[in-house]
């Protein structure tokens, strides 16, 4: 599959944007989906991650109850809605998939195919 990720872009603190990450090439339901962000001097960490079916999420604590990741298979689409951003919410992120776990997983490693990255930049 290969993945493109949009929606990124210049938001003052406090307001919102969704992110959306389209496949090509296979159908998503057989890849468990993650995001993940790269701040400038920082390493790329978790963000959340998506079941197959949509059914199991996963979120790092620092975006519980502020983001949200959903999936329309029928779209061959993951998204990531984030509300509240503040400044430190800046960052590249990049949407990945994962063919073989069982489970969603925080670790990059499991996520063989990448999209190229959509900026997020949040204004104070």
């Amino acid at each position: 599959v290969q993945l493109q990720a949009s929606g990124g872009g210049l938001v003052q603190a406090g307001g919102s944007l969704r992110l959306s990450c389209v496949g090509s090439g296979d159908a998503m339901t057989n890849y468990i989906m993650g995001w993940f962000r790269q701040a400038p001097g920082k390493d790329r960490e978790f963000i959340a991650t998506i079941s197959r079916g949509g059914g199991s999420k996963n979120y790092v604590d620092f975006v519980k109850g502020r983001f949200t990741i959903s999936r329309d298979n029928a779209k061959n689409t993951v998204y990531l809605q984030m509300n509240t951003l503040e400044p430190e919410d800046t960052a590249v992120y990049y949407c990945a998939a994962d063919r073989f776990s069982r489970t969603g997983s925080v670790t990059q490693e499991k996520y063989r195919t990448w999209g190229r990255g959509t900026q997020v930049t949040v204004s104070s």
